[in-house]
């Protein structure tokens, strides 16, 4: 029988990880130096930077696992945490559009066709939920997942993130480390750990990244800094971006 990490035991590694693990804010600022030096649009430097600043974060937490001995338990095909509220920004939220975007065209034509049927299925609960005051309202998170409605990326037919590869911060720093039926037995189990800390390195390089082109002139189809403070579900940006597109998404 497999022996999973105990409650107690996860808080005392992620206490030791507190003592012994430095974040290297540096490799976020690299990602997007580089990218400032690249001869290509501004589009593509802010996509790939995007890009690149999220994989940063998933391998940051990686490194951390490793220092303090722990192994995520989450396993393929486990979307649990997939009902849960993904709020982001709207400067995130037009760079997984361009991302999806420049997904190869099948597998973008695939992703629009199914938020399509999303939002008609969906339309009339989202409407309720996405009035829930993030800011305001203490058990709003609560609120949301009792109605189990699907993050608007799963597949609920295969449990799986239609766009792995861009999943935004809460999605990628959300993880289990002891038995993964605490996730199906507890709306909000505490034995999860989130490692959402490091939004504050990836958004710290990623605003830089952008002020400096909005100093520059061209910040392409960011509006800054308006875009950088406006927060709001992932499935309102999503809507907006599906209801210009009909044309696509017939």
């Amino acid at each position: 029988m497999e022996k999973f990490l105990s409650f107690e035991e996860i808080q005392h590694k992620c206490e030791q990880l507190n003592e012994v693990y430095q974040i290297d804010g540096e490799k976020f600022y690299q990602v997007v130096e580089n990218w400032a030096e690249r001869n290509t649009s501004t589009e593509e430097k802010m996509v790939n930077s995007f890009k690149e600043l999220l994989q940063v974060v998933s391998d940051e937490i990686g490194r951390m696992e490793e220092k303090v001995e722990m192994k995520p338990t989450c396993q393929m095909g486990c979307a649990f945490c997939c009902y849960f509220p993904i709020i982001v920004n709207g400067m995130e939220a037009k760079l997984m559009k361009k991302a999806i975007e420049d997904f190869p065209e099948e597998r973008r034509k695939g992703i629009q066709s199914h938020l399509k049927q999303y939002f008609e299925r969906y339309g009339e609960q989202l409407n309720e939920i996405t009035a829930y005051d993030f800011e305001e309202d203490p058990d709003f998170k609560k609120k949301y997942i009792l109605n189990q409605v699907p993050c608007p990326m799963l597949n609920t037919e295969t449990n799986q993130c239609m766009a792995y590869e861009i999943r935004p911060i809460p999605c990628r720093t959300y993880v289990n480390y002891t038995d993964p039926k605490v996730c199906e037995t507890n709306v909000m189990p505490e034995e999860t750990i989130s490692f959402e800390f490091l939004y504050s390195e990836y958004m710290g390089a990623l605003n830089e990244f952008v002020q400096y082109l909005y100093e520059e002139g061209d910040t392409a189809f960011v509006e800054y800094p308006d875009d950088v403070f406006a927060y709001d579900y992932l499935p309102n940006w999503l809507k907006s971006w599906v209801d210009q597109k009909p044309a696509q998404l017939k």
